[in-house]
């Protein structure tokens, strides 16, 4: 491996080592990819979280929320100089900055900014959206975020599965208990809106004591979409949540142990390179790592 080659690897804020391809300019990665700019920009973010918390608050006086609003104004100023930074880092590929799925979601919420500026609710949204990009300089908060992506189509699945038990449980409810309390059943979207509620058992012993006193097949009606629903099916659902955080926490272990076991051997490589010459030894010492990096 060459010098300008070793020279293209560096260590990231997340204490990994990045690549550098040969098109983009180096001295400006090295910036974007260094600790202190990202604890720069986290920090921006951070302290226009605080600004803009301010801002909801009532009574506050005019020059509060003036201060308030030219920080905000800051902030975005430096939320697009960053964004262009990270671009020129690119070179002349700068469409390459756009095959990073949080690029893209920086590039949007901070692109829009200006094409909202008249519409005020939007405006707001994508200030609050700029603050969920404090996300890309927290390794685990990634982890739990790749975890709910993995768990989306199998809860997908669980949802169907829940939206039937609960229009079932609906209807019967409507045909237990309709007639007499009409408030709480009397037609699908009143039962469906009691059995929401009734997820979280909150308010449980007044539905039951109600229902109890109007049919005598309340108790098990309530007692069986406790049981069915409320515990094993959202029991499940949380199962599957922490099943897919296991799987991303084991990718994100494997592909850690990759870029280290890279890192390993290319800095073998640069130890038997040195002096320009491979020996038959250090083929068979670099093969050797190899097949040893091909079996984990």
């Amino acid at each position: 491996m060459s010098k300008s080659s070793t020279e293209r690897r560096i260590v990231n804020a997340d204490g990994e080592w990045e690549h550098i391809a040969p098109f983009r300019v180096l001295w400006i990665a090295k910036i974007v990819y260094s600790g202190p700019f990202e604890l720069f920009i986290a920090s921006v973010i951070a302290v226009n979280a605080l600004f803009l918390a301010i801002l909801t608050m009532p009574g506050i006086s005019l020059g509060t929320r003036a201060t308030a609003i030219t920080i905000d104004n800051i902030a975005m100023g430096i939320y697009v100089v960053e964004l262009l930074v990270r671009i020129l880092s690119y070179g002349k590929k700068p469409w390459h900055f756009f095959r990073q799925g949080w690029n893209i979601f920086d590039f949007i919420v901070v692109g829009l900014a200006p094409f909202a500026a008249g519409q005020t609710v939007i405006l707001r949204l994508l200030r609050l959206l700029r603050l969920l990009r404090i996300f890309r300089f927290l390794p685990e908060v990634r982890i739990l975020f790749a975890s709910i992506v993995k768990s989306i189509p199998p809860l997908f699945s669980m949802s169907v599965l829940i939206g039937l038990l609960l229009f079932l449980y609906g209807m019967a409810g409507t045909y237990l208990f309709g007639t007499a309390l009409s408030e709480s059943w009397g037609h699908i979207g009143r039962s469906l809106k009691s059995l929401f509620i009734l997820l979280t058992l909150e308010n449980f012993p007044i539905y039951l004591d109600e229902a109890m006193a109007i049919s005598p097949f309340a108790l098990p009606f309530f007692l069986s979409y406790v049981f069915f629903v409320v515990f094993t099916i959202l029991n499940v659902l949380i199962g599957i949540v922490l099943n897919a955080m296991d799987e991303a926490r084991a990718e994100a272990r494997i592909h850690t142990d990759k870029k280290a076991a890279l890192t390993e051997l290319s800095s073998l490589v640069d130890v038997i390179s040195a002096d320009g010459k491979i020996t038959d030894a250090e083929l068979v010492q670099l093969r050797s790592e190899i097949d040893r990096l091909r079996q984990n």
